[in-house]
């Protein structure tokens, strides 16, 4: 895998691999714009978790807005391939609201 390339999926496009190791995948469904705002989210919280913890500070809520954009992106929580179309949407929308707030 090269810099800029994506990391390869699993034949069922449930999980990435990363050296050797499989992670879920987000969820496709997931419109494009609503996955880059979830990401942008996702990273700044963990930008949040490091700043915590260099400080010596709690990072607990900071770790609870990882685990929000996590979840919304389908990556972690009830599989996205186990929930209906109504339920993923559902899920990411809230998420939005979430990180948003």
């Amino acid at each position: 895998m090269k810099g800029d390339e994506p990391p390869p999926k699993t034949e069922d496009g449930h999980f990435i691999v990363v050296s050797g190791r499989r992670w879920r995948a987000t969820d496709p469904d997931i419109p494009e714009a609503v996955a880059a705002e979830l990401r942008k989210a996702l990273m700044a919280a963990r930008r949040d978790v490091g700043r915590a913890l260099r400080a010596g500070e709690d990072p607990a809520s900071a770790r609870a807005r990882v685990q929000v954009a996590k979840v919304a992106l389908g990556e972690r929580g009830t599989p996205w391939w186990e929930q209906t179309p109504e339920q993923r949407r559902e899920r990411w929308e809230r998420g939005l609201r979430e990180v948003g707030s």
